[in-house]
């Protein structure tokens, strides 16, 4: 009979086989698992499982709407994680082997790792599966002898219920309050129609509340004039400068901008300047020796503020690279840790790492790691070995492992951890601080200025720093670290010159990456109450290990703009703000909800709270949410709202912002006077921000613009104009695809006779043509000599903000690829890439080509079905959304000719690859009309369009109205239809 060891990583399963392997025996090495005679040692790779609500819970994001919440479970199913599952099958077939009849956890230790084997244990065992045995092994220090200890002192499973009913209640609530939430909200701000995607969650919302109360602050601030007083004095030994200041201040708590060293007016500061001009002084000096020792080890949030601010690098890119450096390297130690601390016994670990550090290849700083071995510098001390404060990982240290070759990136990351590794070591640096008071009299009255020195006496753990130990040294406000002239006791100087600085006050700097991570770590010093204060110190907001994600996520959903190093809230961050707090449920823009979850949650650990009260709570606060969202019937949300400098394009009125729309409230701005004129804030799911909407209004057209969302959720780019309605006597907002998309949709005859081609179709051979905002094939659009289209080629002719101009697309055609074009952005990343354009037969669409990088390793290329050896990385062009190339439900003939060049190799091995076929099945109703199917989305509306055609139901007054027949109506749902509306209306009947 055997034991199954689940660690939650693979290299934690490695130490666990190593350590056991003198008391245990050999263990023998298997594709997913080793074993002895006695063990069997697994791991997970974080979490395999992950909860869901059962399907009948299930709401689809197509059927969001309030008549569906608050979705509150009684249970919650488990499902695998799809990148894993393939390892999830691996663990759970050992754990139900029947020669294992018990289990050990061996996750981390802590809420996350008691919940990824909890979940992998029910997920093995529900049903018909009898459930085995299971102690926990409580793991804090990875060394051989730690874990030998830990097996002999394994806790039972009763031990660790609190801290189970903890991590599954904090899972499922995230899920509870983000799910309702979400939809709550975009329920709300869907009510007028479309789908705007509107996301909350307990650690995401408060973060960007960080960022929106930050700028509101900026936007509030008004800068306010104040002076500062210099002055040069003459001393027998030299000259040396002060600052007036007022050793009577006082701090302010109303007034942030108020400092000791400033004056309000001018007149106090000519005084000020006036009363010590010419004068001699009287000197005081006081100098004293001070330390300053080096900072604490790195935990990931703090290796990812140094990283920002040292490199630029994003809190995604530094968490890549430590983990790149852990998992590939083998070069640094866990980087998704809280700790700043190793474990007390780690002093041999951390001896054996300076030696490698010595005699390796490290050859800048291998003098200072044998200066500490030498010096016996690598001593226990509670500053940096300290078991109380290492939780489930202890800080990021260099392994043993000495890396191999390193990308520059990699190179940066690996050295910041070695020299703060190194530098906590390392004695302090010591200063010798002098403040020297020059005092003028005048009047009777003093004028007192300072001045500071700051001159280093013993570099300590500075020298390991070299030239950047100045960024390292930790100056006050008004220190120079230059050596002041020396005065002699008594000795009276005289005033030099003196000047007045007019200045202004700033408002408070944008968040940079760095300082929003800052911000997050220490969230909780912001609640009032002293129990959930308490209850958050240590936690934040979010953990290191998803922080990163959570800005990534912010940004990625348009809340936050990522320019330069700044963090600038968009529109719809603020909208959001403006909601939660208009329906009072601003809760969950407050760190304190993290801070009440963390305090119960570790009463629930400690027994004291039971899992079904907290979870009652949860459930309440959902329907809260919900019912305050639901129940909101007011036209608009109390908020600070904007008003535009561009008048009423119809009366010429004032238009101002409210929650919803940007309406004319007439020339007295009362909205008396208004003349109707109002277009929606957030077409289509994507919020204006208000120098777009003043352009609009100026300029009655803008765009191509990013991140609008069909009704069913998908991206999609578009322009916008405001246009002449004759039926309402006034302009309204309409989306401006081009003509090309109208023909598209009307079915109107074009006449492109007149336009010159700019090469060959590459599905069909017919010319391709500009037309609207396309190149498309003739034979694709309706024409007097094809009224029925039989090709659907058609690429943009800006992509992803790059214009393509005829000479390219002509490349493209004839040769196969445009030349390399630098204007693309990314509408994930907002960042500039090239490319080149290239068509792909096997693909049947346009597609990027990128070029190698620079100094990029060299790697065989690998070879696949499709396209034999091809080191060249190609992705699919996007334009407006969707494919520049084909779309993936094609009908269309296969190429006659493929305009790109090919080897002889090639040509012999690649083919032509078929269109793929639809996967799209209809309603009963709309398969009335089309047939059974299955289809391509494309081919559905081509489908449609063509019965609407041939039972000309099409109103002979606005042909952009549908009337529906008696197969129509129950697709509908109405008599008739804008023909806009089409798309959404079957996407509802497709499955």
């Amino acid at each position: 009979m055997k034991t199954l060891v689940i660690a939650e990583k693979p290299s934690v399963a490695q130490d666990i086989v190593r350590a056991l392997t003198p008391v245990a025996g050999k263990f023998d090495k298997h594709d997913d698992h080793f074993e002895s005679e006695r063990y069997v040692v697994t791991s997970a790779v974080g979490h395999l499982v992950e909860i869901q609500a059962p399907e009948q819970y299930d709401v689809k994001r197509g059927k969001w709407s309030f008549a569906h919440l608050p979705v509150i479970p009684p249970h919650f199913d488990l499902k695998p994680v799809d990148k894993t599952k393939t390892r999830l099958n691996a663990v759970v077939k050992l754990a139900r082997r029947k020669d294992v009849t018990a289990l050990i956890n061996a996750c981390d230790a802590g809420r996350e790792g008691e919940l990824i084997f909890r979940l992998i244990e029910q997920y093995a065992f529900e049903g018909k599966h009898a459930a085995k045995p299971v102690q926990r092994l409580w793991l804090q220090s990875m060394t051989p002898q730690a874990i030998r200890d830990g097996f002999d002192h394994l806790r039972s499973d009763q031990q660790m219920q609190g801290l189970a009913d903890a991590a599954r209640s904090r899972s499922e609530a995230d899920w509870l309050v983000g799910i309702n939430g979400t939809r709550a909200m975009t329920a709300f701000n869907s009510r007028d129609g479309g789908f705007f995607l509107t996301t909350v969650g307990r650690v995401q919302t408060p973060t960007l509340a960080v960022v929106v109360e930050r700028e509101e602050q900026i936007r509030k601030h008004i800068a306010r004039d104040y002076w500062e007083v210099h002055a040069s004095f003459l001393a027998e030994a030299g000259e040396y400068a002060g600052k007036w200041f007022n050793p009577g201040w006082k701090k302010d708590p109303e007034d942030a901008d108020k400092r000791a060293d400033r004056v309000w007016t001018q007149a106090e500061a000519q005084a000020i300047a006036d009363a010590v001009r010419g004068k001699a002084c009287s000197v005081t000096e006081e100098s004293k020796p001070s330390t300053q020792a080096s900072p604490l080890l790195f935990d990931l949030t703090s290796l990812q503020r140094e990283a920002n601010g040292k490199f630029g690098f994003s809190a995604k890119t530094t968490l890549a690279l430590a983990q790149s450096l852990y998992e590939r390297h083998k070069a640094l130690t866990y980087p998704r840790t809280d700790s700043r601390f190793l474990p007390e016994d780690y002093l041999k670990v951390a001896r054996q790492t300076f030696e490698m550090l010595a005699t390796g290849h490290q050859n800048h700083l291998a003098p200072y790691a044998k200066q500490a071995l030498d010096q016996n510098y690598v001593k226990p001390t509670k500053r940096i070995f300290d078991n109380s404060k290492v939780s489930d990982h202890f800080a990021i240290i260099p392994t043993l492992q000495e890396p191999g070759q390193l990308s520059e990136a990699e190179r940066k990351l690996y050295d910041l951890v070695v020299r703060r590794f190194m530098a906590v070591f390392f004695p302090s640096a010591e200063y010798q601080v002098t403040t020297r008071i020059t005092t003028a009299s005048h009047e009777g009255q003093a004028y007192n200025f300072q001045s500071n020195g700051k001159v280093l006496v013993k570099p300590g753990w500075l020298a390991i720093y070299g030239k950047e130990a100045d960024s390292e040294m930790e100056k006050k406000e008004g220190e120079s670290s230059k050596t002041m002239v020396p005065v002699k006791a008594g000795e009276l100087v005289r005033n030099e010159s003196v000047e007045m600085r007019a200045l202004q006050t700033r408002p408070p700097a944008r968040y940079s990456e760095a300082t929003l991570l800052g911000a997050m770590e220490g969230a909780g010093k912001f609640i009032e109450d002293d129990e959930l204060r308490e209850a958050m110190q240590e936690k934040g907001l979010g953990t290191p290990a998803t922080r990163a994600a959570i800005i990534e996520g912010l940004i990625t959903e348009k809340y936050i703009l990522r320019e330069g190093r700044e963090m600038i809230p968009t529109a719809k961050a603020f909208q959001l703000m403006t909601l939660l707090r208009g329906l009072q449920v601003d809760e969950l823009t407050r760190p304190a909800l993290t801070g009440d979850w963390e305090y119960k949650l570790a009463q629930m650990e400690k027994g004291q709270l039971s899992r079904s009260a907290f979870m009652q709570d949860i459930a309440a606060m959902t329907e809260h949410i919900v019912k305050k969202a639901k129940e909101y019937d007011r036209d608009t949300v109390p908020g600070d709202y904007a008003t535009l400098a561009t008048p009423c394009p119809h009366c010429g009125g004032i238009v101002k912002e409210n929650y919803r729309r940007y309406a004319c409230t007439g020339k007295s701005g009362s909205g008396d006077d208004a003349c109707g004129f109002s277009f929606t804030k957030s077409p289509a799911g994507r919020t204006f921000e208000i120098a777009e909407a003043e352009a609009l209004v100026r300029d009655k057209h803008i765009g191509p613009l990013e991140g609008f969302r069909s009704k069913a959720g998908w991206p999609f780019v578009a322009e916008i104009a405001l246009a002449w309605s004759e039926e309402d006597q006034n302009w309204k907002l309409e989306f401006d695809f081009g003509d090309d998309a109208k023909a598209e949709q009307t079915g109107e005859i074009v006449d492109l006779s007149a336009v010159p081609s700019v090469g060959p179709c590459p599905k069909c051979g017919s010319p391709v043509k500009a037309f609207g905002k396309s190149y498309v094939c003739e034979k694709s659009v309706p024409t007097e000599a094809q009224p029925v289209p039989s090709c659907d080629f058609k690429s943009g002719q800006v992509i992803l903000q790059q214009p393509v101009d005829a000479e390219q697309m002509g490349k493209l055609l004839n040769e196969g690829k445009t030349d390399l074009l630098d204007k693309f952005v990314s509408m994930r990343t907002r960042r500039a890439f090239k490319a080149r354009l290239t068509w792909s037969a096997e693909e049947n669409k346009v597609i990027f080509e990128f070029e190698p990088r620079e100094g990029a390793r060299k790697y065989p290329p690998r070879k696949t079905a499709a396209t034999g050896a091809s080191a060249t990385k190609k992705v699919a062009a996007r334009a407006g959304g969707t494919s520049a190339g084909a779309s993936k439900d094609t009908k269309a003939p296969a190429a006659k000719k493929a305009p790109a060049k090919k080897t002889a190799a090639a040509a012999k091995t690649a083919k032509p690859k078929a269109p793929r076929a639809g996967t799209l099945k209809p309603s009963p109703a709309l398969a009335a009309v089309i047939g059974d199917g299955p289809f391509g989305r494309g081919e559905v509306m081509k489908l449609l369009w063509d019965y609407i055609k041939a039972h000309n139901l099409q109103d002979p007054k606005d042909k952009r109205t549908i009337l529906a027949d008696d197969k129509l109506k129950p697709i509908f749902g109405a008599d008739s239809v804008g023909m806009f509306k089409l798309a959404g209306i079957v996407g509802g009947q497709l499955s």
